[in-house]
């Protein structure tokens, strides 16, 4: 199991405590001065007092010797041989000194990793049995059983509080990478939907667009001859058509609405739009209710609905009529385009719907809170429909 490793190059269980350095110098400095003038009171200042005293000082002034070399890794573990050997030197001089045996077994068990400094600890508890026997009157079974269980008892309580302090650790490590995993799934989600969203654009734009163009070069074509008038009509058309989906491109880039509908209060623009959807089909365009500026981005798609369904009746309905109809109610605004043509068997209402076009519709009315369906069976044409709330531009 690993053991906690801070820039100091501590690892022991106690590493995390960064504020019980500073009690464990309060708690051994106050420990140290009392049993140093106990010991004075008792022996006098002979040779061996001034040595004690000494010993005692340097005991009290090694804790703050710790982070004088932070960036060695071995000074924490010389750092704490040597408080233990001056404790021991203590101990056996003067046996008081023993219950300073608290801070410095604290002290081992915050830089020594745990199997150190259990030895460590084991045999400071024999230092403080051998030196409390040594003056006792009788032999006393206290004085080993109560060093020895208090050393058990402390050494076993802080390895639990590793384990449960790991424990922890690993349980923000599993969440921290849950986090990660989901924001990168986001940012897949994202970019995919993102992605969606330009292929339908630019297949309902730009796609259509270029459709239209075609169908019309077709048919000035066929007339090139015989008409020209009306081959040069459908020629002017196609270039209009072209000029139109260039605007388109460049709002598709910057997200936009199509340039037509920028500044669109009156729904003026928007009908236009809707006449222009489909150069080369004649699509009767019809207006129920008042009309009134919508958003840009319903607009918009209102527009490139209107343009996809007019595809996909020229390419595949061999319609002879086909009716765009745009109603303006209280709460919501309904487009629907329908054709007398072939038709078709749709899936059901929850179901895909059929081709990239259909698909698109959808799509884009749901991420504006609106709803598209289709209604369509073979030989009775289809209908389009698609409805937005009713939301003012401002």
């Amino acid at each position: 199991m690993a053991a906690h490793t801070d820039r100091h190059g501590v690892r022991g269980i106690l590493a995390p405590a960064a504020a019980l350095d500073r009690w464990l110098q309060v708690v051994l400095v106050a420990l140290v001065a009392t049993c140093a003038v106990r010991y004075v009171d008792r022996h006098g200042l002979g040779a061996t007092g001034v040595l004690v005293l000494l010993g005692a000082a340097v005991l009290a002034l090694a804790y703050a010797t710790r982070t004088l070399l932070p960036g060695r890794t071995w000074w924490p573990t010389a750092w704490v041989a040597g408080m233990v050997v001056i404790w021991t030197a203590l101990t056996v001089a003067a046996p008081s000194f023993a219950w300073c045996a608290v801070p410095v077994a604290f002290a081992v068990l915050r830089v020594l990793p745990f199997a150190w400094a259990t030895a460590t600890v084991v045999l400071m508890t024999l230092v403080v049995t051998g030196s409390w026997w040594r003056i006792a009157d009788a032999p006393d079974p206290t004085l080993v059983a109560g060093p020895v269980g208090i050393a058990l008892v402390t050494v076993i309580a802080y390895r639990t509080l590793e384990r449960e302090s790991q424990a922890r650790q690993r349980l923000l490590d599993d969440l921290t990478d849950a986090q990660a995993d989901l924001a990168e799934e986001q940012h897949r989600s994202g970019a995919l939907a993102e992605r969606t969203r330009l292929s339908r654009e630019i297949h309902d734009s730009v796609g259509q667009g270029l459709s239209s163009i075609n169908l019309l070069l077709q048919a000035a074509e066929q007339a090139w001859d015989s008409n020209p008038a009306t081959a040069r009509e459908h020629v002017n058309t196609a270039a209009a058509t072209a000029r139109d989906g260039l605007d388109e491109v460049r709002g598709v880039v910057r997200d936009l609405a199509p340039a037509e509908l920028a500044g669109d209060t009156s729904g003026a623009a928007l009908l236009d739009a809707l006449r222009r959807a489909a150069p080369g089909l004649d699509a009767e365009v019809r207006v129920h209710g008042a009309p009134v500026a919508l958003r840009p981005e319903i607009a918009a798609a209102l527009v490139r609905t209107a343009r996809g369904a007019l595809a996909n009746v020229a390419e595949h309905a061999d319609a002879t009529r086909v009716a765009v109809t745009l109603t303006y109610h209280d709460d919501e605004v309904l487009l629907d385009v329908r054709d007398d043509g072939r038709g078709f068997q749709p899936g059901p209402p929850s179901g895909p719907l059929r081709g990239r076009g259909l698909r698109g519709i959808r799509d884009r009315a749901e991420q504006l809170g609106g709803r598209a369906d289709v209604e369509s069976a073979v030989g009775e044409g289809t209908t389009v429909s698609v409805r937005f709330p009713l939301e003012v531009a401002r």
